[in-house]
């Protein structure tokens, strides 16, 4: 792990989460600032992605790296970042580690599962 919200090449690598009103949706999100807080990282606005906000779409398009972290299926934040032209980006998807929408509580245990995940995707 590179640490310091920096990745090996010397960039930011941003961190953008689904933060949908679903259980896994709250997970996601917690998980995305826990993985901030662990210097992975830096969560960044994917309301300001699909607002085309300007600064936003500058530095996210920018960054060395982007991990996109959705609660469930529908794929959210993967497709409101490829809608808005970016294409480079890691993937995870919570409900892919066995955890189910409306029956994932957003405790502690899970948001750790996630944070480990996370890690493990942007080391590969």
């Amino acid at each position: 792990m590179c640490g310091e919200s920096k990745c090996c090449s010397g960039g930011t690598r941003l961190i953008f989460a689904c933060s949908g009103a679903a259980d896994v949706g709250e997970v996601a999100d917690r998980a995305a600032r826990e993985l901030t807080k662990n210097g992975l990282g830096k969560m960044f606005c994917l309301a300001g992605v699909g607002g085309r906000a300007d600064g936003i779409m500058k530095k996210t398009g920018e960054a060395s790296d982007i991990l996109a972290i959705d609660g469930c299926d529908l794929d959210c934040t993967k497709y409101c970042l490829e809608q808005a032209g970016f294409s480079r980006f890691r993937h995870l998807r919570i409900t892919d580690l066995g955890m189910e929408k409306g029956r994932t509580p957003a405790t502690e245990e899970n948001v750790v599962k996630v944070v480990a995940k996370g890690t493990e995707v942007v080391a590969l």
